[in-house]
C-alpha cells in the first residue's frame, strides 16, 4: 500500500530538488523533529576516523601499547579541547593518533565509530583516514587499512551499516609525499574507493596536489577535497577546476562569491558541512550564525556530518540537533532534504541509493500520517 501511495503521489519541491512521495511536511510539527532527526536514515560523508578517538579509548590504547601521554587523565585531555583555529585542533589530533600502532588499534577505533553511527541510523559512512599520520611514525600502511577494513566488514555483518574508505593526503606535506603514500597503498586498492585532501588549509592551495589527483583519477579513484573552511572561495574553485573533485568538504566560505554559489547550485556539487566543527574551530561565532540553512535555501546540495566527533562535541545526530535547535526556520522538509542530499552525494551505487531513499520517504510518510 505504501509503495503504491508513493508511486502515484505528486511531486513536491524544496531547495531546487524534486521530492517523490506524498509527504505532507506541514503535518509534521516541529516538536516531532528531534525524534525524526534521530530515526531518519542518513549517510555520513565527512568523518575522519582518527577524529572519532574518544579520550577514554586514547588512554586505553596508550596503556595497551605503552605510549606515554602528556595528560594526567581523561578529564585533563578533555580540558585541552579548547581550540582557537584549525591548527590548534590538529596539534592535539596528531597527539591522540600517536596511540594507534597495531592493526587491532585501528579495528577498535573504527568499530567503535561504526557502532555510534549505526545507533544514529547512519546506513552508509564514507570514512576518511590519514595514512601519513601513521606511516610517518613507522606504522605499516597494511595495519592501518586492514584494521579499518576488518571493522567495516564486521559492522556490516553485525550492525547492517555500509561503509567505504577514502584515503586522505595531508596537505601540509609535499605532493611527493602524497605520491609516495599512494604507491604504498596501491596493493590495498580494493579496500578504498577514493582519495581526499585534508589537514591545514591555509597556505596549502589545492593546486599543490594537481598531479597526484590526476594520477588518482587515472586509477579510477573518486576524488574529494577540503576547501573553503578556512581557505578562501578561490580554493573551492581550484579544487573543482584543477583537481576535478566530485565533492567539496566544508565549502562554507563559498558565500563570499555569489557566482560560486550559483555554480555549486547549478552543478549540484555536494558540500559536506560539519556544523559543530565549524563552531568549535571558530569558523562561525555560534551555531545561530552558521550559514547552512542559507545554503540549503539556495538549492545547494549540502549535507550534515560530524568531522572529528570526539573533539568537536558530537556525532552526526548531535550535529543535526544543534543545527535545528539554533535555526527555527528549519523544518521537516529541510530534514528530509538534508538526508536525501547525503544519499545523492554518496559514492554508493544507484540500487543502494534508491533503497535508502525509499526508507527515508517511508519514515516521513509515517510521521505525516493522520492521527500522529
Amino acid at each position: 500500500m505504501l509503495r503504491r501511495t508513493l508511486r502515484h503521489s505528486p511531486l513536491l519541491r524544496y531547495g531546487g530538488n524534486r521530492v517523490k512521495g506524498m509527504i505532507d511536511f506541514d503535518r509534521i510539527p516541529r516538536s516531532a523533529l528531534p525524534a525524526l532527526l534521530q530515526r531518519m536514515p542518513k549517510a555520513e560523508l565527512h568523518i575522519h576516523i582518527e577524529g572519532s578517538l574518544e579520550p577514554e579509548m586514547i588512554f586505553r590504547l596508550a596503556q595497551r601499547n605503552g605510549v606515554p601521554l602528556p595528560y594526567a587523565d581523561v578529564e585533563a585531555l578533555r580540558r585541552a579541547y579548547a581550540f582557537t583555529d584549525l591548527q590548534s585542533f590538529l596539534d592535539i589530533y596528531y597527539a591522540g593518533a600517536s596511540v594507534l600502532l597495531k592493526e587491532e588499534d585501528f579495528f577498535d577505533m573504527a568499530f567503535a565509530y561504526l557502532q555510534k553511527a549505526a545507533a544514529d541510523h547512519v546506513v552508509h559512512a564514507e570514512i576518511f583516514f590519514d595514512p601519513q599520520t601513521h606511516t610517518d611514525r613507522g606504522v605499516s600502511i597494511e595495519a592501518v587499512i586492514v584494521g579499518l577494513s576488518h571493522a567495516m566488514r564486521r559492522a556490516h555483518a553485525e550492525l547492517g551499516i555500509g561503509s567505504a574508505l577514502i584515503l586522505c593526503f595531508l596537505r601540509h606535506l609535499s605532493e611527493e609525499a602524497a605520491f609516495a603514500v599512494l604507491e604504498q597503498a596501491l596493493p590495498y586498492r580494493h579496500h578504498f574507493v577514493g582519495v581526499g585532501l585534508d589537514s591545514s588549509e591555509r597556505g596549502h592551495p589545492p593546486e599543490k596536489f594537481a598531479r597526484v589527483f590526476a594520477r588518482c583519477r587515472e586509477l579510477g579513484l573518486r576524488v574529494v577535497a577540503h576547501a573553503g573552511e578556512e581557505g578562501p572561495p578561490a580554493y573551492i574553485e581550484t579544487a573543482l577546476d584543477l583537481l576535478r573533485v566530485q565533492r567539496i568538504d566544508h565549502g562554507v566560505r563559498c558565500v563570499e562569491s555569489p557566482a560560486l554559489v550559483q555554480r555549486l547550485a547549478r552543478e549540484r556539487m555536494p558540500l559536506t558541512v560539519c556544523p559543530l566543527s565549524n563552531v568549535k574551530l571558530c569558523v562561525f561565532e555560534s551555531m545561530a550564525a552558521h550559514n547552512l540553512p542559507a545554503l540549503l535555501a539556495q538549492g545547494l546540495c549540502v549535507t550534515v556530518n560530524s568531522d572529528d566527533p570526539a573533539y568537536f562535541g558530537g556525532y552526526v545526530n548531535d550535529n543535526f540537533r544543534a543545527l535545528f535547535d539554533a535555526h527555527p526556520q528549519l523544518d521537516a522538509r529541510a530534514a528530509w532534504q538534508l538526508a536525501h542530499n547525503s544519499f545523492e552525494a554518496s559514492f554508493a551505487d544507484a540500487a543502494h541509493k534508491a533503497r535508502w531513499q525509499g526508507a527515508l520517504d517511508a519514515v516521513f510518510v509515517q510521521a505525516a500520517a493522520p492521527g500522529r
